[in-house]
């Protein structure tokens, strides 16, 4: 009786009779006291989910993938939840996760969303109980065998103690009578949240460091344990994850989820948040992305590209590190043709919207006011989960950047990798100089047909041409789709010509600021040099007494990021000094 009893009290606390409760994303006090006795394992025996990894290998989709659907739970903040299933009714079929009875059941749902406006065709409701309305951390998310076959949910254990939220995605697969595996048994019991995962749908997913953290030995949770190459290897069984990169925690983001500040806006494009120049997570961020370029590269073998976004303090001009909203742009989510973002302050949302329209032109960009939320600190992305459609066609295309070097350029030629389960009848690339006067259109050749690669030329152009194009692809079933998804609306471009680089100045080598400073983890030494040059990099303790070499070869030309993890060291003030010759320059470093 002494599990069974803690599990009543809780079911007693966070069950549907007590809905009106709203739960934080994080843990509540109440949650927090229960954490040294809660059964994380008593309720799996309601869940009917397989807890076996997929019986083939499996592919996670991109969130800017097609979508069948958007799952909600209609719980809290049901004015930003109604404004949520009007604009995404208009794409994709909306799933309402309701109560069976009281303020949180269909006909409450039916009652608010009517008066909000909203009209209730291309709704379904599906009743359930839960504990929360976070619904990207809690539910299922979409795998497809061998890349565009079965679809499959896959579910792991959720990091809080509500046990209604963790077998909801049992009740979305019997809805769309998908198989749920889950990772809810030994040898693959796995703790992980949807906010805090992302993939580019081409075997690269990431998270924060809190995978790692809340896997461990002596986590509470029950699961595992697990080290690094052990979670890796369930999320390759689970969600067909090749390579899994982990940011480090970010020190005033309390939760740890990575979509409060960055977003994979498409397979070699990530939007990070941005602060001014040393304030709240702005270091680490920097770090991390700083880290991120020196040690990987997009799934196509270049270096990832970085969009930032500004994170705005609160009304009160507050950020984080001061008790403000952790206010994000990047808590977005893709709805086919449409994508949701945060609305705050107009001052700052109009700038926000301008991002997402100059990067997805064609899309129907929507703001939702969020301030009534982000206190929970969660906002769009949170509340939402995407189901991808049941029969993929899959565009996965390198979009063409603009061109510095024209003359050496013959014809341009594009390339896309485009898969169905059928098979792909024809492919074709519609391109233009002017969007006003139509699109001229070319026949894709398959180029190489174990990796479904297509390819087709567009004319050479004189210098100063700005070219519009998108990719379409038709199944040998009569499936059609497109890239970008928006098309013919939304387009890729790119500018041809030759651009005169009259940078060619010598820079001195030069020592940047170090960042994060006070530094917890993952710390970046800059240097710039204008020729190569040799020099060592080392970290001094406060007596003089040298910790460590940082580096000692020769510093190529341009920037370089020398790093050092500040948990190998203890706590106190060092100096960081790059000698090169006889030139000798020496940093503070405070290590906490």
């Amino acid at each position: 009786m002494k599990k069974i009893l803690p599990f009543l009290f809780v079911l007693l606390c966070c069950s549907t009779n007590a809905q009106e409760k709203i739960l934080p994303r994080g843990f509540s006090a109440e949650e927090k006291a229960m954490l040294e006795w809660y059964d994380w394992t008593s309720h799996t025996n309601f869940q009917k989910s397989i807890a076996t990894p997929p019986p083939t290998p499996v592919r996670h989709m991109a969130e800017w993938e097609e979508l069948e659907a958007l799952v909600v739970t209609w719980r809290s903040y049901k004015t930003i939840l109604s404004q949520i299933i009007k604009h995404a009714k208009e794409e994709v079929k909306v799933v309402v996760i309701v109560a069976p009875t009281g303020s949180n059941s269909q006909a409450n749902a039916e009652m608010v969303l009517t008066n909000n406006g909203v009209t209730l065709d291309n709704i379904d409701f599906v009743v359930g109980s839960s504990n929360s309305v976070w619904s990207r951390d809690y539910l299922q998310n979409t795998v497809y065998s061998n890349g565009v076959e079965e679809r499959f949910f896959i579910d792991w254990v959720y990091n809080r103690p509500r046990p209604e939220d963790d077998v909801l995605a049992d009740s979305i697969g019997l809805h769309f009578n998908t198989p749920v595996y889950a990772t809810i048994e030994a040898p693959f019991r796995l703790v992980n949240t949807g906010g805090n995962f992302m993939s580019d749908g081409l075997g690269t997913a990431f998270s924060s460091e809190l995978v790692l953290d809340e896997n461990k030995p002596n986590n509470q949770f029950n699961a595992g344990p697990h080290d690094e190459p052990a979670i890796d290897s369930i999320h390759q069984k689970f969600m067909g994850i090749q390579r899994y990169i982990k940011m480090e925690n970010l020190p005033y983001d309390v939760i740890h989820h990575i979509d409060m500040h960055m977003h994979l806006i498409d397979e070699e494009t990530i939007l990070f948040g941005q602060y001014p120049q040393g304030v709240a997570d702005g270091p680490q961020i920097e770090a991390n992305i700083q880290y991120l370029l020196n040690h990987h590269l997009s799934a196509f073998g270049t270096p990832y590209i970085i969009e930032r976004i500004i994170q705005p303090a609160d009304f009160g001009g507050a950020y984080p590190n001061t008790n403000g909203d952790y206010r994000t742009y990047t808590n977005s989510v893709f709805i086919n043709n449409t994508i949701l973002i945060p609305f705050y302050e107009e001052k700052y949302d109009t700038i926000a919207q301008r991002v997402y329209e100059e990067h997805f032109p064609g899309y129907k960009v929507v703001g939702i006011n969020c301030n009534e939320m982000i206190g929970a600190l969660g906002a769009l992305h949170c509340i939402t989960k995407e189901v991808g459609v049941n029969d993929p066609l899959w565009i996965v295309h390198q979009r063409q950047r603009d061109i510095t070097d024209n003359q050496l350029w013959g014809d341009y030629e594009l390339t896309a990798n485009i898969k169905h389960r059928s098979g792909i009848d024809m492919a074709k690339i519609y391109w233009t100089t002017d969007t006003l006067a139509g699109y001229d259109e070319l026949n894709m050749i398959l180029v190489d047909a174990v990796n479904d690669t297509w390819s087709a030329f567009i004319p050479h152009q004189p210098d100063g041409t700005e070219i519009f194009y998108y990719i379409e692809g038709i199944a040998n079933s009569g499936k059609m789709q497109v890239r970008p998804l928006s098309a013919p609306d939304g387009y890729y471009k790119f500018r041809v010509g030759d651009l005169v680089n009259n940078t060619n100045e010598i820079l001195p080598l030069f020592f940047g600021e170090i960042y994060p400073n006070p530094a917890r983890a993952i710390t970046v030494v800059p240097l710039t040099a204008g020729t190569p040059l040799d020099c060592s990099v080392e970290l001094f303790d406060v007596f003089g007494k040298k910790a460590a070499i940082l580096f000692n070869g020769q510093l190529p030309i341009g920037p370089s990021n020398i790093f050092l993890d500040a948990r190998d060291y203890e706590a106190g003030t060092y100096f960081i000094r790059l000698k090169s010759g006889e030139a000798v320059y020496t940093r503070k470093l405070v290590i906490q």
